[in-house]
């Protein structure tokens, strides 16, 4: 009998040991558990600081990288709205009612080959290039002119409604800006709207959306006022990255009267880039990458 109770006395000790250290653990961490609101065991969703769950940010879009590839003479007096390359020629629409033109250039030198006035009433904006036509926007007059792509020779217009900021094309749609932090995405034939997307940052919208270009899948937009442009996801509206091209304005030297980055066109064929601005002297080829 002895040795019964010595063996069942450890027994005993252990069980309030243990007991005891569950009292405490409970003590502890019930506070937390409780602030928590989840059972035990299960994972805390992310905090703000962690950069995830509700209520938290995501991270920020990056920074993309980007080097100068050439420099060319860009018209000084251009007040560039538009700009694009198509079948290796470079077009370009200007602004200022009075001032506003549709133009062929001479990517090397600048020089305008072709030229076509807008009437004095209308103040040309964004250019994109669609089934051997230009379409031109204009700023609140709620009109695009369809020129041809050869001769230049006006051939239709097509009324929108807002104002007409940027535009550009995936293929499939056009996709215009008006300014505010909405992309429409439009029937090219009848300027029907099929839908549109807010673009975003951090949940943060990105207004002043202006000259568009489509890349890669992404659309590349001016920020009016800035010197950045947005790569934006055409399905969702996030801003996947920034190009930050204050660089190139401090590249020109000591220039007067230089306005607002504004003009992006994309060579398919060989992956460049090409960049200005509203009464810029120059006129950059890039190499970018995310």
């Amino acid at each position: 009998m002895k040795g019964k109770r010595s063996s069942e006395r450890p027994a005993s000790c252990w069980t309030i040991l243990i007991a005891a250290l569950e009292l405490s653990f409970f003590l502890i961490w019930a506070p937390f558990m409780a602030a928590d609101r989840l059972p035990f065991g299960q994972a805390r969703a992310s905090s703000p600081e962690d950069g995830g769950g509700k209520g938290g940010s995501t991270p920020p879009a990056p920074s993309d990288h980007f080097r100068v590839v050439r420099v060319y003479p860009h018209d000084p007096q251009a007040f560039t709205q538009g700009l694009v390359l198509a079948d290796g020629v470079l077009f370009e629409s200007t602004g200022i009612r009075g001032r506003s033109t549709v133009r062929r250039v001479h990517l090397q030198t600048g020089k305008v080959l072709q030229s076509r006035s807008l009437d004095p009433r209308y103040f040309g904006e964004g250019l994109t290039a669609w089934q051997n036509r230009l379409i031109q926007l204009t700023w609140t007059s709620g009109v695009a002119f369809l020129w041809n792509q050869e001769s230049l020779v006006l051939e239709d217009e097509l009324p929108y409604e807002g104002e007409g900021w940027g535009i550009t094309n995936d293929g499939r749609f056009l996709i215009m800006s008006d300014g505010t932090a909405t992309l429409r995405f439009l029937e090219p034939a009848t300027f029907r709207e099929v839908r549109t997307i807010d673009v975003r940052d951090q949940g943060k919208p990105i207004a002043n959306l202006n000259e568009l270009e489509y890349r890669r899948g992404a659309v590349y937009a001016n920020i009016w006022g800035q010197d950045r442009i947005a790569r934006i996801s055409p399905q969702s509206g996030e801003v996947l990255g920034w190009l930050d091209l204050s660089p190139l304005r401090s590249a020109m030297g000591p220039v007067q009267g230089l306005d607002a980055l504004n003009g992006i066109a994309y060579d398919p064929e060989s992956d460049r880039l090409f960049v200005t601005g509203k009464l810029w002297p120059r006129l950059f080829e890039l190499q970018v990458s995310p």
